[in-house]
Order: structure tokens, then C-alpha cells, then sequence
């Protein structure tokens, strides 16, 4: 499948992009650099440009009474709805339409190139950039759950442009399935809408598609590529070996699917190393975020949690810059503040903004 992206390569980007592609053996970064630039410069538009105006404008009341750093948060959140929904629709789309990538072997799935797959993976990259740029400027804000979460999920994006597993670019991006749920749970708390039927039925499709795409299809798909790395890492691709080749026996789409690979590809156990490790770290997140997320939904329908939340919140209190203070019960109320610390989130009680 040729990639189906609208714009084609912009020629001096590509150019300025070579040598650090050379550098880096990222052979099909100059084809896909301008989807990069092109999506996480649109994500930024949105952050800055379309979500306060919108917002403002449907919600001025909620929005207007936000400070710098909630508004922030919001349109980040923004943001996130309209990634996720869009890339979930292209990567359905993609695994449905693309013969070639339907066919691959374990071989293709390794080193294999598919334009469509490519595109979902240059898109999912250029919104990690976005989200790597916007978390490490204000991880005081979003934590380093999310900024381990944006650096994890860069790299190992950015790995396809080997190529490498690109074939499971598609694969691994349905775990976005759950965020349009996620965030309008969240908007739901903003909007001063929490504990009704909406947010009801919303909370429970929005741990059923976290269960199901990102635990159930997440941890068998990730077993898939350890299965398909392992036997990487102990036998090359055989479009290299000139025994097979000289029989004839390669399949004829090798031609193009396997025409990145060189003499230097295989699977470093360095590079196996570095996509395991990021591929655990952003599965253990999703086992993290889901019980958070089961404790942040039962902090809103379940009354003795509510009534134990209550209680605390009578013993703490917020002082005039925003930071939490915390009642000793003695002199009279006499309040002691609390330092804030990298790992607090904007909103404690709020579900993980993914």
C-alpha cells in the first residue's frame, strides 16, 4: 500500500532530515518527516489556537474561570480527543484495507515497509513530539507518569522508520481506543456534570475499552512482538541470504515490502533491549492508570467513598496561590501548608490525562 497521506514529501525537508537519517539508519525518516512536522504542528494549532476560542465560546462560564494552568490542561485534553479519535479511524482503516500488510510474515513484521502502516506510524510520532515538547515544559503540571509515558511511546514509534515492526504501528495505536472516553470523563468532571447517568454509562464503556484494547489486546499483541523479536534476534532476514534468493524461493512481494532491508538489518540485542523496555514500561502505565481510573470512577457513584473524600477535603484546604494546606486541628483551624511536589498532578481526583 503507497502511503495515503494528502501531502506528499516536501523535497527540502527530506533533504535537511538525511544525514541524521543516515546517521541514525532511519532510511524511511526523509519520506515521513513532513507527516511528523505536518501533525504535531496542527496538534499545536489546536492547543493554542482552536481550543480556547472554541471553548470560550460553548463554555465561557467553565472556561472563563479556569486559570492559566487548568486552561492548560484543558486544551491539552482537547487536543487529546481529537488524536485519538482521528488515528483510531486511520488505523482501522489501514489494517482493513491494506492487502500487503495482511500478508505479512513474521520476517514483515520485523522489517517490512507498508506506506499505510507507515503513515500511522509517522502521525503517532509527530504526536508524541507534541506531547513530549508539552509535558517536559510543564511536568509540574502533568507529572512524570506523563512525561515517562511521551518519552516511551516516542521511541519506540520512532523505530519504525528502520524500518522496524512497523507492521505493528496499526496494532499498538488501538490502545488510543479508550482516550475519546477518557477525556470526555474528564470534561464531564469540568463541565460539573460528575456523578450523572452520562458520565455513568460513559465510566463504564471507558474501562471496558481500557480493559480490552490496551490490557487484553495490548499485553497479547505485545507477546506477539516479543515472539516475532526473539526469533529477530536469532536468525537475519532471508532476503539477505543469497542461497534463497539464488533458489528462488522468497516470496515475490519481498520485492517491496523488504526493500529497506540491507546488510546491517536484524534485530541488535541493544535495539531489543530499548523496545522491550519501553513497550513494559508503557503496558505497566496501563495496568496503573486502569486501577486509578477504577478508583477515580468509584470516588463518583460509590456514597461511602464520596462521604470519605468529603471529610478529607473539610481538613484540607487551598490557599490564595493555589497550593494545598493542611488543617492541624489546632489554634483555631490554624492551616500548614503543603509543598507541592513534581509528582502532583493538576487535578488529584481526575483520571490520568492519556
Amino acid at each position: 500500500m503507497k502511503d495515503p497521506f494528502p501531502i506528499p514529501p516536501i523535497p527540502a525537508l527530506s533533504n535537511a532530515v538525511q544525514p541524521w537519517a543516515d546517521y541514525l539508519n532511519l532510511p524511511t525518516l526523509p519520506l515521513h518527516i513532513h507527516e511528523v512536522v505536518i501533525i504535531a504542528a496542527f496538534y499545536e494549532f489546536v492547543r493554542s489556537a482552536v481550543s480556547p476560542v472554541l471553548s470560550a465560546r460553548l463554555f465561557p462560564a467553565q472556561y472563563g474561570a479556569l486559570s492559566k494552568t487548568k486552561k492548560l490542561n484543558w486544551d491539552v485534553h482537547v487536543v487529546s480527543l481529537v488524536q485519538s479519535t482521528t488515528i483510531n479511524a486511520l488505523a482501522l482503516w489501514v489494517m482493513f484495507v491494506d492487502q500487503e500488510r495482511a500478508q505479512m510474515d513474521w520476517q514483515e513484521r520485523l522489517w517490512g515497509y507498508s506506506g499505510g502502516a507507515a503513515m500511522i506510524q509517522a502521525l503517532a510520532a509527530g504526536y508524541f513530539v507534541w506531547d513530549l515538547f508539552i509535558t517536559a515544559a510543564n511536568v509540574n503540571i502533568f507529572g512524570l507518569g506523563m512525561l515517562a509515558h511521551a518519552v516511551s511511546a516516542l521511541l519506540v514509534y520512532s523505530f519504525g522508520f528502520r524500518p522496524f515492526v512497523n507492521y505493528y504501528s496499526s496494532v499498538f495505536i488501538l490502545w488510543e481506543l479508550s482516550s475519546p472516553f477518557l477525556n470526555i470523563h474528564w470534561f464531564f468532571d469540568k463541565l460539573g456534570m460528575t456523578g450523572s447517568r452520562a458520565q455513568l454509562y460513559n465510566g463504564l464503556v471507558l474501562i471496558a475499552t481500557f480493559f480490552s484494547c490496551r490490557l487484553v489486546w495490548g499485553t497479547y499483541s505485545s507477546v506477539l512482538v516479543y515472539l516475532d523479536l526473539w526469533a529477530g534476534i536469532h536468525q537475519g532476514p532471508d532476503i539477505m541470504a543469497a542461497d534463497k534468493v539464488a533458489a528462488g524461493d522468497l516470496p515475490a512481494r519481498y520485492a517491496e515490502s523488504m526493500r529497506f532491508v540491507t546488510s546491517s538489518s536484524g534485530v541488535p540485542l541493544w535495539l531489543a533491549a530499548i523496545y522491550v523496555v519501553s513497550n513494559m514500561t508503557l503496558n505497566s502505565l496501563n495496568f496503573y492508570w486502569f486501577f486509578k481510573m477504577i478508583e477515580a470512577v468509584r470516588k463518583r457513584f460509590d456514597p461511602k467513598v464520596a462521604e470519605a473524600k468529603q471529610e478529607v477535603a473539610e481538613k484540607v484546604k487551598v490557599t490564595a496561590d493555589g497550593s494545598a494546606a493542611v488543617t492541624t486541628g489546632m489554634d483555631n483551624g490554624f492551616t500548614r501548608p503543603r509543598r507541592r511536589t513534581i509528582l502532583d498532578g493538576e487535578d488529584p481526583d481526575a483520571p490520568p490525562p492519556i
